[in-house]
């Protein structure tokens, strides 16, 4: 009945708004986030991993005023600390924008904070019961679906390999269902990362990373273990969205993380990366209507082990950053071919760098350093820190930089972008569908 219910939800979505739903602010948000940030965004948030030794140690969210001209231009706002550290690591909107979730990887809280007022984030409620009511832990990915909200786990509570599932709650944090990976009998590894959802096609892809026992290891014990190194993700699923149901795996070796579709109107491909094999991977439709992955391009020097992590796609569909943790760079590709994807650009950001988000006309770049605690890298060259870029097509132009150490706040992980509700900035996904089509 649950699943009927939410298919039937989505259904009226899919085919009866079609186009509709299918655009968001920054460029990695679920298509079904109702408002859009099309001019200058006004805050940004950012989950912070807590440090030992470092401000209040505490796991928070960090609130950053990015209106250029303001008083309070790239300065921090607001801290919102929850108290402990959990491995702070992603968030995602509801798709009313009301409310911000946000994860934690080591106990599995899932915060829920209400954004009504973006510059003084409050704490709504927190899920504490993820592992005994889910069997799953690790919440990773918060995803908006209709009324819903999907959190991609990474392990599970059980034996903390990479098997694990899918998650759905109501807006207000009541669980609703849960959905197994695909595992042997489809050619599945059973592992879980990211989301994302092509509502025109009535398609969700789903990635794979790691277990816990992998992910809260030194990064350093990790890669000398040839054992655990043997635990990570070669896979995507491929789901029909309407029934939840995986109808598809598809081969992508060396851990497929993050998922982008093109937000191009018509277009019907997604990319990923992969961390441990350096690649770029399409994921399309073939003649015969079968969904394929392909390996379309190399990211740096795989024997160097760069480690794309983060990626985001313009709203065009021709660009897509890349950023590499270990090189601490940001890398363009131009992917307006995009079976031939070619880096035209390159900046190293700092010693390491992960998260990247870029504003929807692609004119402002954000990026955020910490990947995980126990793999950050040490000593000086462990990096805390946001920065906030100017992109004029050609050349990236430091606008203003936060050190998180230095202002006692911790390891800055995840972004999102926010706005007062009647600002000037959020406008309807139709008006942008259309400025896409002319």
């Amino acid at each position: 009945m649950r699943t009927w219910i939410f298919g039937a939800c989505l259904s009226a979505l899919v085919v009866g708004g079609g186009l509709k739903a299918a655009y968001a602010d920054e460029t990695c948000n679920s298509p079904f986030t109702a408002a859009l940030i099309k001019g200058q965004e006004e805050y940004l948030h950012v989950w912070t991993l807590g440090m030992k030794g470092v401000g209040d140690e505490s796991d928070k969210l960090v609130t950053i005023d990015v209106v250029p001209g303001s008083p309070t231009y790239g300065k921090v706002v607001d801290t919102l600390s929850v108290g402990g550290r959990g491995e702070a690591h992603h968030m995602g909107f509801t798709d009313d924008r009301r409310f911000l979730w946000a994860g934690r990887l080591d106990d599995n809280k899932i915060f829920i904070f209400d954004i009504q007022d973006p510059a003084k984030p409050k704490l709504h409620k927190t899920i504490t019961d993820l592992a005994e009511k889910t069997g799953f832990v690790g919440p990773h990915t918060f995803y908006a679906m209709p009324g819903r909200v999907l959190v991609q786990a990474l392990s599970n509570s059980k034996d903390h390999t990479g098997r694990t599932g899918v998650i759905v709650y109501s807006n207000q944090g009541e669980l609703v269902s849960t959905y197994d990976m695909p595992t042997a009998s489809m050619g599945g590894d059973g592992y879980g990362y990211d989301i994302g959802v092509n509502p025109n096609q009535n398609v969700m892809l789903t990635s794979s990373f790691t277990g816990w026992t992998n992910y809260m290891m030194d990064l350093g014990t990790l890669v000398k273990d040839a054992g655990a190194m043997k635990n990570f993700g070669n896979t995507m699923a491929v789901w029909d969205v309407k029934s939840m149901k995986p109808i598809k795996v598809l081969s992508v070796p060396g851990a497929p993380l993050e998922i982008r579709w093109s937000l191009k109107p018509g277009a019907d491909w997604a990319l990923t990366a992969t961390a441990l094999t350096s690649k770029i991977w399409l994921v399309r439709k073939d003649d015969k209507g079968e969904w394929q992955a392909k390996d379309v391009a190399t990211v740096g020097d795989p024997a160097k082990i760069p480690l794309p992590v983060d990626i985001s796609i313009a709203a065009d569909g021709k660009h897509l950053w890349v950023n590499t943790f270990m090189d601490g760079s940001a890398r363009l590709f131009d992917i307006s071919n995009v079976e031939a994807p070619k880096e035209v650009y390159s900046k190293k950001i700092g010693n390491q760098v992960n998260m990247v988000s870029q504003s929807w006309d692609g004119k402002r770049v954000y990026f955020t350093t910490s990947l995980l605690a126990n793999w950050d890298k040490k000593g000086e060259e462990n990096d805390q820190f946001l920065k906030s870029y100017d992109w004029d097509g050609k050349e990236l132009t430091e606008r203003f930089k936060i050190d998180f150490i230095a202002e006692k706040l911790g390891r800055a992980h995840h972004m999102k972008f926010s706005a007062r509700p009647n600002s000037k900035a959020i406008g309807s996904t139709m008006d942008v569908y259309r400025s896409l089509q002319n």
